[in-house]
Formats: C-alpha cells, sequence, structure tokens
C-alpha cells in the first residue's frame, strides 16, 4: 500500500505538471523551444546595376549557388538506389568541373550518406549554368525531397568591364570607408532585405522552412551614370601607355563635357612595379596637388578682370631670373628681357606673372584671395561620390603666409587643390565663363522607371567679365599655336590649353639622390572655336628624361582628343558639295585603293568619273582623286615595281600594305596621313629591312 499510494502521487504530480506546462506556462515554453530551433532571417537583395550614359553595363549582381546535400532523403538513405547511381553521379560531378577525380567525388558523396546529415555543404558559388546541370544529375533529378538537392542563391557582383573605371565605380564594404559609386549609392543600390524562416536540424545547421509568411527581398535601384565606356577605354590606355614610357608614380586623365559638366571618363593609374599599373586610388577626385603652370589662367583671370592688365601689355623679365624675399625664381627656358603678357602666358614665364601679381596685389592680397574664393577654390566640390579633396589655399590672415605667398602662388605653388577643380574652372573658360558642377550619375532606375534625374548644377553663372573670357579663351589657343604645345598641334582640328610643370618634394623616397621630381599637366578643351570637351592629364614623378609637360602630359590630351574626335562626327563639318564651277568643298584624294573609294564616293552620293578610259584597261587598284567641277575625277596610279613605293598621302592601312608587300617592317609615328618616308621612292627594297613613315 506504501509502494502503491507513493507510485499514485507521483502520478498525480506528473499530471499536475503536465497540465500546467501545457495549459498555465504553455506559451512560455513554446516560445523557448522556437527560440532554440526556429529563427528569422535575412534574405539579401539582388543589388542594383550600374550603367554608362549608352546603356552598358559597368557593374552588376549575377546570381551564385551554394549545393548542400540532405542524406535524409530517398536516394541516399535507400541503399540499393544509392549503390546503383552513385557511380554515375560521382562521373557527371567530375566531368563538369574537372577539379578531383571520380573516386574522389564517390568517396565524398559516401561519407555524406554515412554521415546521414540533413544540410551538408557539396559545393559552392556555382554559376547558374553549372547549378542547372547538377540539378539534372542522377538521384539529384529526383528533387529536394527525393534526391536532396538543395540549391541555396547568393549574389556577386561583376564588372563586365574588368578594371576600366574601377575606382569611380568603387566598393562598399562593412567597416571600410565607402569608394567611388558603390560607396556613395550603397543604400539604392543594395535595396531592401526581405525575411524568411529557419529550423535548426541536428548537426547545429540551420536550413530554410517553406513557409507563406516569407518576406520577398526589394532588389536594388539601378543607376544610369554619365561615364562613356568607350571613352574610359581610350582615356586609361593612353594614360597607361605615357606612363610606362616614362616610369611615372602615377597619373590621372579626366574627360568632361562642356556644357553639362557630365564626367565622361576618369582614369587613375598607380604605378605597382615597373610597367605594372592599376587603379588604387582616385587621385582625380581626392588628391590635392600644387597646379603649376596651370595656375597661370586663373592669374590672368584675375588680372584681367581687375583691369590691372591687358594681353599687349608689356613686363620686363629681366633675363628670366627675379628675386623675391632672398628667394630666387626662374624661367626654364626664356631669356628675354621685354615681353607681352600674351606671349609671357603662351611660354609660360615664371618671372612675369610673379612680378605681376605681386606688384598689383602685394597691397591688398585679399583681393586675390576673394577672387580664389569666387572661383570656389578655397573649398571643396560637391561631388555624388565621397572623398573629395579639401583645397589648402593660403588666405592672407594664415600664419604661413609670407612674403614670397604671392608670388609662387600666381605660378601654381604655396597652394594646393584637386585636379577636378583646375579642371572646372578651364571647363568654365570653354563655356563662355560658366561653371558647372562636375557630374557622374544622371538618374536612378527602378525596372526601367526613372526614379530620379540630377541635371546640371550652374556653380558661377559668370566666373569673370565675358570680354576677359574671350581674351583667355584667344590666349589658351595661342598656347598651341605658337607657345609651349605647339609641338603638338593638330592639323584636323584645333584645341586650347595649358602646359604646366611643377617641381615637388624632394624629401620623398620615391626620388633619386640629387634630381628633382616633377609633376607634368596639361589642362585645355577641344574644338578651340565651339568646345565640346575638357580635358586634364597629370603625370606625377616620370622617371625618365622627358619631364615637361608637353613631352609627357600633352601627348595623353592629344590622343584622347584625337580618338574622340573620330569617333564623334558631331565634332566634324559636314560635307558640303560643290556649288557650279566651284571645287573647293570637294575632297582631295592623294592616292587610296581604287574600290574603297568608289564605295565611299557612292555612299555618299557623290559623283565620280575616270579620267581616260585607260584606267580600265591598266592593271592597278590604285587612285589619286582631282576635284573637277562637281564630281571627282580618278587617275590610275602605278605602284609597280622593285622599287620603293612611293606612299606620301596615303593613309597608314593603305600604306603599311604596300610597303609590307615589298618585305619591309613598317614603323608609324604620328596619326592622319603619310608625310614623310625614310627611303627614297624607287630605291631597291631588297637592301632594307625596315623603314619609318611620318603622319600628319
Amino acid at each position: 500500500m506504501i509502494v502503491f499510494s507513493g507510485m499514485l502521487l507521483f502520478a498525480i504530480w506528473i499530471a499536475y505538471n503536465i497540465v500546467v506546462i501545457q495549459f498555465v506556462e504553455g506559451d512560455k515554453w513554446r516560445k523557448m523551444s522556437e527560440d532554440f530551433t526556429i529563427k528569422e532571417d535575412d534574405i539579401e537583395p539582388i543589388r542594383g546595376n550600374i550603367f554608362d550614359c549608352k546603356g552598358n553595363l559597368l557593374a552588376t549582381s549575377i546570381p551564385i549557388y551554394d549545393i548542400y546535400i540532405d542524406a535524409k532523403t530517398q536516394g541516399f538513405v535507400n541503399s540499393d538506389t544509392f549503390q546503383l547511381y552513385v557511380d554515375s553521379l560521382a562521373i557527371n560531378v567530375a566531368n563538369l568541373f574537372k577539379d578531383k577525380s571520380i573516386d574522389s567525388y564517390k568517396q565524398q558523396l559516401t561519407k555524406i550518406k554515412l554521415a546521414g546529415s540533413r544540410y551538408t555543404l557539396f559545393k559552392s558559388k556555382l554559376s547558374y549554368r553549372q547549378m542547372k546541370a547538377m540539378r539534372g544529375f542522377p538521384i539529384f533529378r529526383k528533387g529536394k525531397n527525393k534526391g536532396g538537392f538543395i540549391a541555396v542563391p547568393k549574389s556577386k557582383r561583376e564588372k563586365p568591364f574588368d578594371l576600366l573605371a574601377e575606382r569611380t565605380l568603387g566598393f562598399s564594404r562593412y567597416g571600410v570607408a565607402p569608394v567611388g559609386l558603390e560607396g556613395a549609392f550603397d543604400t539604392i543600390l543594395k535595396g531592401k532585405s526581405g525575411k524568411q524562416v529557419l529550423q535548426r536540424i541536428a548537426g547545429n545547421s540551420w536550413i530554410p522552412i517553406d513557409d507563406e509568411s516569407v518576406i520577398d527581398a526589394q532588389q536594388g535601384k539601378d543607376l544610369i551614370t554619365t561615364i562613356d565606356i568607350n571613352l574610359q577605354d581610350v582615356a586609361e590606355h593612353a594614360l597607361m601607355k605615357t606612363l610606362v614610357e616614362n616610369d611615372a608614380e602615377y597619373g590621372t586623365a579626366i574627360l568632361m563635357e562642356v556644357n553639362t559638366g557630365e564626367l565622361k571618363a576618369i582614369a587613375n593609374l598607380t604605378r605597382i612595379s615597373p610597367g605594372v599599373y592599376a587603379e588604387r586610388y582616385n587621385y582625380a577626385v581626392g588628391e590635392k596637388v600644387a597646379p603649376g603652370s596651370t595656375m597661370k589662367l586663373i592669374s590672368m583671370m584675375a588680372l584681367l578682370n581687375d583691369g590691372y592688365t591687358t594681353p599687349k601689355d608689356n613686363v620686363d623679365v629681366e633675363g628670366g631670373v627675379k628675386t623675391f624675399c632672398r628667394a630666387t625664381m626662374q624661367d626654364s627656358h626664356l631669356g628675354n628681357n621685354l615681353i607681352d603678357m600674351q606671349y609671357a602666358f603662351e611660354h609660360s614665364s615664371n618671372v612675369a606673372f610673379a612680378k605681376q601679381i605681386n606688384h598689383y596685389y602685394a597691397k591688398n592680397p585679399h583681393q586675390l584671395y576673394d577672387f580664389y574664393k569666387s572661383l570656389g577654390l578655397t573649398k571643396p566640390l560637391s561631388l555624388q561620390v565621397e572623398g573629395a579633396g579639401i583645397p589648402d589655399v593660403k588666405s592672407p590672415d594664415n600664419k604661413r603666409w609670407s612674403c614670397t605667398s604671392l608670388p609662387w602662388m600666381a605660378i601654381g605653388y604655396e597652394l594646393e587643390f584637386t585636379p577636378l577643380q583646375l579642371l572646372t574652372i578651364y571647363n568654365a573658360v570653354a563655356n563662355n565663363g560658366v561653371m558647372v558642377n562636375p557630374l557622374l550619375v544622371k538618374r536612378i532606375e527602378q525596372e526601367g522607371r526613372v526614379i530620379e534625374t540630377f541635371s546640371t548644377k550652374v556653380l558661377n553663372k559668370q566666373i569673370c567679365k565675358p570680354e576677359v573670357v574671350k581674351q583667355l579663351q584667344c590666349m589658351l589657343e595661342g598656347v598651341v599655336l605658337r607657345g609651349t604645345a605647339s609641338e603638338l598641334r593638330s592639323d584636323h582640328y584645333s584645341y586650347a590649353g595649358k602646359t604646366g610643370t611643377a617641381v615637388i618634394d624632394k624629401n620623398s623616397a620615391l626620388n633619386v639622390a640629387g634630381i628633382k621630381a616633377y609633376r607634368a599637366s596639361f589642362c585645355g578643351y577641344f574644338p578651340a572655336e565651339n568646345p565640346k570637351y575638357s580635358c586634364l592629364v597629370v603625370i606625377s614623378r616620370p622617371r625618365k628624361d622627358n619631364y615637361y609637360a608637353s613631352k609627357v602630359a600633352l601627348p595623353v590630351f592629344k590622343e584622347i582628343a584625337d580618338k574622340v574626335y573620330a569617333s564623334a562626327l558631331s565634332l566634324h563639318q559636314e560635307l558640303k558639295f560643290a556649288m557650279k564651277n566651284s571645287t573647293q568643298d570637294l575632297p582631295i584624294i592623294p592616292k587610296a585603293d581604287k574600290e574603297q573609294i568608289q564605295t565611299i564616293l557612292n555612299k555618299v552620293s557623290l559623283s565620280s568619273h575616270f579620267h581616260n578610259d585607260s584606267i580600265h584597261q591598266e592593271e592597278t587598284d590604285w587612285v589619286a582623286g582631282l576635284p573637277q567641277d562637281k564630281s571627282l575625277a580618278l587617275a590610275p596610279i602605278k605602284m609597280e615595281g622593285a622599287g620603293v613605293p612611293n606612299v606620301v598621302g596615303m593613309g597608314v592601312r593603305d600604306a603599311v600594305y604596300l610597303l609590307e608587300k615589298k618585305g619591309l617592317n613598317v614603323i608609324v609615328i604620328g596619326v592622319g596621313k603619310v608625310k614623310r618616308q625614310s627611303i627614297a621612292p624607287g630605291t631597291n627594297s631588297k637592301k632594307y629591312k625596315s623603314i619609318q613613315i611620318e603622319l600628319s
């Protein structure tokens, strides 16, 4: 009875606790159970795309998949089924990935079966094509519930054009300062996370539960940028070529549309090792540097705007050497005495600008500083990306101000601002005095719908007097026509700009002992008569003999401008047909392929006739076109013979074809048509291995 009574009381106690746990404390224990076995997790949204101005993908998110195996399903639990298909499954997987042997995969699958886990990682970061192929393999083709095949989607950021505009596109990473467009527009690009329910299973793994309460993620919005990937490619290749040739430390090139401020290309390359460069920092946006002689445009603008001088006013440069407060300033290649300001600007006289600025502003330096402020040089640009460099322009009230500040600031020293700030001012001169803010993103879209539009923002409606703008435009053209940039002026279009060669610190470990380090730059715009694009090139610390801007930075500007001009039909003058008794608008064809010329003339509806009927009998593929009335007369040119052909006047393609046909290795210098050939026409070609042709 005692034992029975004890057992009865124990049973009653158990029943009582069951009731309490189930009905009184049920919610508490159910919640605790869920906390241990069920949790809510975020579903990452697909990040928005970034496009260039023509709809080319610059950055996109592609789906990738992690493959898990549920070994509790029929395909793995049933030993007969598993043994029947495991060899075929291992063969298929090995053939798809080609990273391990068939036996290795068979052992891995067998190990997963024996472990009996419901959520074992089998493969990670697969493409959609790979995932789809695996889903059709033996056992796996039975699906998730019978074949144990679980594909968990994720996303991976891809840049279809690889390293092009890498720093401008940037990245967004946890714990790292935002970089480029990915960082600045992170909230817009990343979208909104969804929610899903996960359940804990044996082995402390969590698997998703199919639940109607799942909240889908909202895809991120897309950015439509101002970048033109083709022009970006041109800028990066031109910059890379010069950096490698001169073994420079770094370089940047920026191409901007004059009227809108839209940035079409931003190239930034840093030296990793000899001949190897990569994008590591956005110098265009974040690097504040002493502008050197490109600052003389701003100095000239101040002098003209305040009425202190004119382009024709003379200044004594004292043989190109002048001392200010015991500090000596020199002109690099001027030994004159009395020159006018136009000549001083075109040939970049340091002494002329230092004397003029010091003479007119010494009594009231705040006047010049206030002019700098009006141009926005004392504060950073407001950009659509993070990291805009903070300029360092000394005020006369600053403790660092000295008696050398004015003359040295006049020629681009003792002050620093970013390359993009300098380009913004040159762009304003090209834009007839209207300063616009650089623009990088044009629109935000979602599934083709425009969410937000960014338009051109005017920073200053008139940076100086209109007549001063015209004078500055003429002076910038003079630099190219007669001054420091005349060596690379173009015969096909006009451009304007200013060279700058700045001496930088001697204390850097990058400098060779006893040798100065230089930063070369060229800033300008094209075409000069109707500016469409402005461009700035900066090359820092070239290690070779050439360090002047005209030898280092200007060729990059020229190559970018040449290729932009060649590809932009809007920059070309319309082909006009000659009026009666006039041939001035008809094209002149020195030498060209007969069939190609005939095809082009037919395409533009320009009539032509053969100079005489003998051209049909003469076996020649080459003709010259001469204007006659409203048509072109095509005359045959004989190019055969043992001697070197005369290719002067030809396009490079035809010239190279003919010369290589003679067994010569052709060295091409310049762009355009052949102006000169190193071996005289008619010379026996067998005596030479190579020939040099100069284009213009």
